[in-house]
């Protein structure tokens, strides 16, 4: 503890005044003067210390003064090395500063010269909130509560309290949990200086209120730059306001200033590690600018301080497969199916999960397994009957395939993508009428289908040996997509029987110029066809 006498009592007690009468600059001043008279007083160096973390925080301050705090603090602890007082608010200055770790070397001796002192274990807890180490926050957060005298420690029951709410779950042992600190909250909330002061700033924002509003509503005019003038403004006169921020980087990304935006939004976190719409924002600029990696980093932010949001699962998801990481994307993707949001939702999540597992990890029968997972869910969506029969195909099951096909048909009778697919699986298995027959079907449904179009024409010309009905099916498949380089391929291959090599040539070449962006065929076989032409 540090020690006072009556004549430095008397001396802070003229400091208070001052601060009372004429606002905290003049309080400084009036400190640095005593200070003057008395430059190893550490009392002295303490008061000073805290007027200049205080005017620190104000929000209407736009410098910074916590260096100097610390300088007073240290100064103080020269004399006192044994205070755990003088170390507790070295560390808050250092917390406030963003120097997490040595913050919580500070209050870890402060705790080890008194064991009971309730505010450092607190601050702990902030300190591992703003690291999103959340089990540790709320332990030390307890620890705090458990050393500290009843009734006084409000501000570690709304920071337990935040922390749960935050998490999203649902059952009614958290819900009550979270009931329950709240309640603690307010029934400590009148014996907790801290807490009151939290209190009071944040209701000291209300005055940009009407700021706030003219902001909003140059938003929905389009005004976008009158918006920005409007809350940068607001924010040099309040650069503590934490929504001001985020708002600053709504406008920012929606006029394409990235950058300036994830500073706005980076900005918010900082203030407040538990801010989610800041997080959420974040992850969306780096996505639209395509910072795939710094967007995985803040999903897995996301996650750890919300894991039950199934949202966040389904795009870190998508993300990861985009990378390449094909195993933790699925991961992900069979967490956002167990979490379950809602049927729709997660009937496209499984059905994108089934689509992986089909044509990336070759496993038919997981990919089922997801697709009828779907088809619990939205029954009357014809794209999952579409896929799933794929994936019966690609496993050889034809006949679970060709049922698929026949009760998606019954749900939508004219769909030119199920007659195709019907048409492909007959085509398997040798029915070949049946298949002319569900090809003619999808384009009579789609007169611009190019794959049927190419299909029917590939049955036409080796099945069948019609060439010249083929090359004309073949050149509608190109009418309708003139990037399908397999028709071009295929049409080149029709005028060879026919015996013009010179336009077959052509042919292959544009189907080659054309494979080379769609990657849609192995470029050797075009090569191996121009080649066999003149042999």
């Amino acid at each position: 503890m540090i020690k006072s006498n009556d004549k430095l009592n008397n001396n802070i007690n003229k400091i208070d005044k001052v601060y009372r009468s004429n606002g905290i600059q003049k309080a400084i001043e009036a400190c640095q003067s005593e200070l003057l008279n008395d430059p190893t007083n550490p009392q002295l160096h303490v008061r000073l210390g805290d007027l200049y973390l205080e005017w620190h925080l104000d929000i209407s301050q736009v410098k910074s003064y916590i260096d100097e705090a610390i300088t007073e603090y240290q100064r103080a602890l020269e004399s006192y090395l044994d205070s755990p007082e003088i170390y507790q608010k070295i560390g808050v200055a250092l917390y406030y500063k963003n120097e997490i770790e040595k913050a919580i070397n500070y209050f870890e001796i402060a705790i080890d010269k008194n064991p009971k002192y309730a505010d450092a274990y607190y601050m702990i807890a902030e300190c591992y909130t703003r690291k999103t180490r959340f089990l540790d926050a709320i332990e030390y957060a307890e620890k705090s509560i458990s050393v500290s005298r009843p009734f006084t420690n409000a501000k570690a029951h709304l920071l337990i309290y935040n922390i749960k709410k935050i998490s999203r779950k649902k059952t009614f042992a958290h819900k009550l949990q979270c009931s329950k600190e709240l309640l603690l909250f307010f029934i400590n909330l009148p014996f907790d200086q801290v807490a009151k002061r939290n209190i009071k700033k944040a209701f000291s924002y209300i005055r940009f209120l009407p700021m706030l509003i003219r902001g909003l509503m140059e938003v929905k005019r389009n005004g976008l730059e009158n918006a920005l003038a409007i809350y940068q403004n607001a924010i040099e006169k309040a650069p503590g306001f934490i929504l001001l921020y985020c708002l600053l980087g709504d406008i920012y990304r929606a006029l394409g200033r990235y950058e300036d935006a994830v500073t706005e939004y980076k900005m918010a976190i900082w203030l407040d590690s538990l801010n989610i719409s800041a997080y959420s924002a974040l992850c969306i600029c780096y996505e639209e600018t395509g910072d795939y990696d710094s967007a995985i980093s803040i999903y897995n932010k996301l996650i750890e301080i919300q894991p039950d949001v199934a949202e966040y699962h389904g795009n870190l998801a998508n993300i990861l497969y985009m990378k390449g990481d094909v195993e933790t994307a699925i991961s992900h993707y069979q967490n956002a199916i167990v979490l379950h949001p809602n049927p729709a939702w997660t009937s496209l999540i499984a059905q994108t999960l089934g689509y992986v597992f089909q044509e990336v990890e070759k496993n038919l029968d997981a990919s089922i397994s997801a697709y009828h997972t779907a088809y619990m869910l939205t029954p009357g969506d014809i794209e999952i009957y579409i896929n799933l029969g794929s994936a019966y195909y690609d496993k050889g099951d034809y006949d679970n395939a060709l049922s698929i096909y026949r009760k998606a048909l019954e749900l939508s009778p004219m769909n030119p993508k199920i007659h195709c697919n019907l048409g492909y699986l007959h085509w398997g298995k040798g029915d070949i009428d049946d298949a002319i027959k569900e090809y003619e079907l999808a384009i009579r449904y789609d007169d611009c289908y190019d794959i049927a179009y190419n299909n029917l024409g590939v049955i036409y010309l080796d099945d069948l040996g019609h060439v010249k009905k083929a090359a004309d099916l073949f050149q509608k498949a190109m009418d309708c997509n003139p990037n399908y380089a397999l028709a071009y391929y295929n049409l080149a291959r029709s005028v060879a029987i026919m015996g013009d090599k010179v336009e077959a040539a052509k042919l292959y070449q544009l189907a080659m110029n054309v494979n080379n962006v769609t990657n849609e065929m192995d470029p050797q076989d075009i090569t191996d066809r121009i080649q066999g032409l003149f042999d």
